[in-house]
């Protein structure tokens, strides 16, 4: 189990069954650093929002399971919970569905229009299809699998 994928991935499999329970979601674990500097980070979210008691839930509940079945061996490590922010990484199709409307930034892995990093409204997602207004009254198509990186991009 020392390997950081099969580490990440039974931590996402423990988490995602506590969350499910509570109606939370697993946006993404994360395992990084070395030694005693290892830091094991599960972000979650709820249409709602996240409050400092779906933190606190996941991380006790986690945590414990965690602890007893000895999930990341070796030196110590610092467990961190928390939202993934107004800036959260899009990575599911189903991301993309739940934000159209709301402004995003978009690195592709091959240029459209000559152009890998694209910032607009996503206006849609459908069939594997993102469709982005990086101004009023133009629209891109950029392919899912195009996508390198995307996130949200909050409005001040």
């Amino acid at each position: 189990m020392a390997d950081r994928a099969a580490i990440v991935e039974k931590v996402r499999e423990i988490a995602e069954r506590v969350a499910g329970d509570v109606g939370l979601e697993i946006v993404e674990v994360e395992f990084v650093g070395g030694g005693n500097s290892r830091v094991l980070r599960i972000f979650i979210d709820k249409p709602a929002g996240v409050t400092h008691a779906d933190c606190e839930y996941i991380s006790q509940n986690v945590g414990t399971i965690l602890d007893v079945e000895d999930v990341v061996p070796g030196a110590r490590y610092t467990f961190e919970v928390s939202s993934p922010g107004l800036e959260r990484k899009l990575k599911k199709p189903g991301e993309f569905e739940r934000f159209v409307g709301r402004k995003v930034n978009v690195v592709l892995r091959q240029p459209v229009e000559n152009q890998r990093h694209w910032v607009g409204h996503l206006k849609g997602f459908a069939q594997g299809i993102i469709t982005l207004e990086p101004s009023p009254g133009r629209d891109i198509q950029i392919p899912f699998e195009q996508v390198e990186r995307a996130n949200l991009k909050f409005e001040w």
